[in-house]
């Protein structure tokens, strides 16, 4: 069987996807390559989906020593570090990994439901403009050819608001995303280190951090500490739009790009709090929060076309 996308969904689209002649057609480097990735899925994936099938969705316990004080690296840097800042990482399908990044605001930082900031969404791309009733959307797969955020440049990725009460509680909470983020790739002997889910390959699923200030930013400090491994930190300037990734997914390798440059932009409503690739998570998960957060406006209608399963419609009442 071909390795599975996050694309691959059984719920259909309200408006008609793009005709076979506007998809991108497959090239004998991207037939290895998702070859590749398949052999290596067989290995990794149920690694990845018994990570976040756990209750705790990761050893949250490693993350965090109660009571310890901060590192020496973020009490050095908390002066120059603004409070309330957004970033963002992506590595691989966004649908786990929201999951993961929720979990740690909760267990880790202590935040509640209402304060959970963690969405999926794109970025990574360097838009061009865009005219008339499709200005400024960026979409999944179903949405208009020129909207759609792989052609645009952009890859999945989670954001996440740091907190905005002092400097040095943004960096401790940007250090406890960092982990989070750093736990979610595996050693592959003579490679060096692979995401959990290599199945979904490709510019679009490429491993990226997002912060204000890009590589030379003072948050970089603390993603180094927590780069245990010491993957490539490779500063990024972003993919053009419909052309061919300068910047493609690299194995063992984050690209680094400054916010500022490259902005977040949220995901359909549909992709919020979703289930797993392949596994499910509770509904107090995929539902309740959901709704809690489409109440405070966390998540919204982006206009872009949205993918209707059978308990859409309950969403679209709020």
């Amino acid at each position: 069987l071909a390795p599975a996308r996050c694309a691959r969904v059984a719920t259909r689209a309200s408006s008609t996807p793009p005709p076979e002649a506007d998809r991108p057609r497959a090239t004998r480097r991207a037939v290895f390559r998702a070859a590749f990735a398949a052999t290596l899925s067989s290995l990794l994936v149920p690694q990845a989906r018994a990570l976040d099938a756990e209750a705790g969705a990761l050893t949250f316990a490693s993350l965090t020593t109660p009571g310890a004080g901060p590192s020496r690296v973020i009490a050095d840097l908390a002066s120059s570090i603004t409070p309330g800042a957004e970033v963002y990482f992506g590595n691989g399908c966004f649908w786990g990994r929201q999951h993961e990044f929720v979990q740690t605001e909760r267990l880790v930082l202590g935040r509640t439901d209402d304060e959970v900031s963690s969405v999926v969404g794109y970025a990574g791309g360097v838009r061009t403009p865009q005219s008339g009733k499709e200005e400024g959307k960026v979409c999944y797969y179903y949405g208009a050819p020129g909207t759609v955020y792989e052609r645009l440049g952009h890859g999945e990725v989670v954001r996440t608001v740091l907190s905005d009460k002092s400097p040095e509680r943004a960096a401790s909470d940007l250090s406890a995303f960092a982990k989070t983020y750093f736990a979610n790739f595996k050693k592959v002997v003579g490679f060096g280190m692979q995401r959990l889910d290599p199945q979904d390959s490709g510019a679009g699923y490429r491993n990226m951090i997002g912060l204000p200030g890009g590589i030379n930013s003072p948050f970089m400090a603390i993603i180094a500490e927590e780069n245990t491994n010491q993957m490539k930190l490779k500063q990024g300037a972003g993919n053009a739009a419909n052309e061919k990734p300068k910047e493609d997914d690299v194995f063992n390798a984050v690209w680094i790009y400054d916010t500022d440059k490259l902005p977040f932009h949220a995901a359909e409503m549909y992709h919020q709090f979703h289930d797993g690739l392949g596994y499910k998570f509770p509904e107090e998960y995929t539902v309740e929060l959901k709704k809690n957060a489409m109440r405070r406006g966390l998540v919204v209608n982006t206009g872009c076309p949205e993918m209707r399963e059978t308990r859409f419609a309950e969403f679209e009442s709020i």
